[in-house]
């Protein structure tokens, strides 16, 4: 059963710690979910390119059959939350959305690939979407979603067997997200994921 929150002993410290929450902290006291995000993003493009913040080791160990969570910091006056994924070699989502919270992601090391896709159409528990391209994204880049456009996949693009590392600032913390498995002619059954940490 992964861990929750309150279960989790994220790292205390970490090259870069004091200055992102500040940054955090200024961008989410921002009028509008737009200016919040993109002070985020130039938070994150900025400190990694510059090498400002640099994540534990503990934080980039990757996981057996899956990604992995790892909680880094909870704002206990904001209720964001800085979370580091970690991509093992071919490890990605399935298509899925963030419950309607917003999210900037960052690459830390590696690369990633990311699909979004539109929402079509709508019946019940199935959903209809049209995929919208991909991107590769290396270190230092860094994009926002926006619900509702929160709907992709993630996944290490890198064919060498190397992990990735992605940061990512959630508005709040997420306790489930909607997955969407594929069920013929662009149509998707969705289903509810409890979501915690890896350790």
């Amino acid at each position: 059963m992964p861990a929750t929150a309150a279960e989790c002993c994220p790292p205390c410290t970490f090259t870069g710690r004091d200055e992102l929450i500040d940054r955090l902290d200024a961008a989410v006291r921002l009028a509008g979910t737009e200016a919040v995000t993109s002070a985020v993003r130039e938070t994150l493009v900025e400190m990694i390119a510059a090498g400002r913040l640099v994540l534990p080791e503990e934080s980039k160990r990757p996981a057996e059959g899956s990604y992995a969570r790892r909680l880094v910091y909870q704002s206990p006056q904001h209720g964001y939350v800085v979370i580091a994924m970690v991509w093992g070699p071919q490890q990605g989502t399935a298509l899925h959305d963030h419950d309607g919270v917003w999210c900037v992601e960052g690459v830390v090391e590696g690369e990633i690939e990311v699909v979004q896709y539109d929402r079509v159409e709508v019946k019940g528990e199935k959903y209809r979407f049209e995929p919208q391209g991909s991107v590769k994204a290396g270190l230092g880049s860094a994009g926002s979603l926006i619900p509702p456009f929160e709907y992709h996949t993630i996944k290490n693009s890198l064919e060498d067997g190397r992990s990735t590392v992605t940061l990512h600032i959630y508005g709040r913390e997420l306790h489930k997200a909607h997955i969407f498995a594929p069920d013929g002619d662009g149509w998707y059954q969705r289903t509810v994921r409890q979501l915690g940490y890896a350790d």
